[in-house]
């Protein structure tokens, strides 16, 4: 009786993770084509390089549909091959996105669709080809595989291609694209050659890497991240820039100025307002304002332990630093160091 009740908790606890697993992967599919939604239809940004990304997503969802619900269920074997076949235009589609986003290309020309030819054959012989479980089965998904593959190591080479012109966001923004499908892609070639033993493994991946580029898509978007990509200036002559206007912060201290623009720093470097703009935003990750009150803290934090300035109220040395007035000079200090200048002062003061 014991071993009775001990059976039926059993197969009611894998009865839980199993719904568990069908419902995780579910959800995985249902936010991937909600971005699918959303990218095909958002009406700012690169449009085309939107489209290409929901193709992306769109072909490896319907693929990891598929395996959801032959996990559970039988699929005819010809839906099954249509499914496959999604696979085979996820690498061109995850290509041209990179293209599009780094090389400010208005249109594709026809020739570049003629890498979808073996998507659109493989749909077309969907009746034909094998998908029973057997040999020439496997030589068929596995090429399919095969073809993903090599589309993805034409991605990561273009990476390093173009990874000195491109702006450090936005190349991070697609890497993190290429390593999502990468992950897919060694799931099931793990699964297909039997060294990953779950078949439904790839989905529940899936749903967590959907989640993943859910959160970074509305954390911070690539349409924020092309925000200069009408920019002439190229990756090079940004670190030039940048460097530049280092060398007028920390030898000239112009940051002592309590009017510094970011309108007189571009005369100065013989750059338009936007240009120094972008160079800041891509190489440091913060706005003017941000950039100059970083050297202003690390000169008022040297102030505040210094043995001259131990009798000078904070506010002298807020304004000494370029600061307008003692309270952002205390806000902003507090958000870069974490304490007040106070409390800075009395921890790092000489004795």
């Amino acid at each position: 009786m014991i071993l009775y009740h001990v059976n039926d908790v059993i197969i009611f606890i894998g009865m839980l993770q199993q719904g568990f697993i069908l419902v995780l992967s579910c959800l995985g599919v249902i936010q991937a084509l909600f971005l699918c939604f959303y990218l095909f239809t958002v009406k700012k940004g690169n449009k085309r390089a939107n489209r290409f990304l929901a193709f992306v997503l769109l072909g490896l969802t319907i693929r990891i549909g598929k395996s959801i619900f032959h996990n559970y269920i039988e699929v005819d074997p010809r839906i099954r091959n249509v499914a496959i076949a999604t696979i085979l235009a996820v690498g061109p589609f995850l290509w041209f996105y990179g293209k599009a986003l780094f090389e400010k290309q208005q249109t594709f020309s026809n020739k570049q669709y003629l890498h979808l030819i073996p998507f659109g054959l493989f749909v077309l012989l969907s009746p034909i080809i094998p998908n029973r479980g057997d040999t020439a089965s496997y030589i068929a998904y596995g090429l399919v595989f095969v073809h993903l593959g090599i589309y993805l190591g034409v991605c990561w080479n273009y990476i390093f291609k173009v990874k000195d012109q491109i702006t450090p966001q936005l190349l991070q923004w697609y890497r993190n694209i290429v390593v999502g499908v990468s992950v897919v892609w060694v799931l099931y070639v793990g699964i297909l050659l039997r060294w990953i033993p779950f078949y439904i493994l790839g989905a529940i991946s899936f749903s967590f890497l959907m989640y993943l580029f859910t959160y970074l898509l509305l954390k911070r978007h690539v349409f924020a991240l092309e925000k200069y990509s009408n920019s002439t200036i190229d990756r090079l002559t940004s670190k030039k820039v940048l460097k530049k206007a280092k060398k007028l912060l920390v030898e000239d201290e112009i940051f002592l100025q309590n009017d510094v623009s970011l309108n007189n720093v571009a005369k100065q470097l013989e750059v338009t307002p936007r240009e120094l703009s972008q160079v800041i935003n891509e190489n440091e990750q913060k706005n003017f304002s941000e950039f100059v009150n970083h050297y202003r803290i690390q000169k008022a934090k040297a102030l505040l332990v210094d043995p001259k300035y131990v009798n000078e109220k904070i506010a002298t040395i807020a304004y000494d630093c370029g600061f307008g007035n003692v309270t952002s000079f205390n806000l902003v200090f507090k958000a870069e160091t974490e304490i007040t200048p106070s409390q800075y002062r009395n921890r790092f003061k000489v004795a």
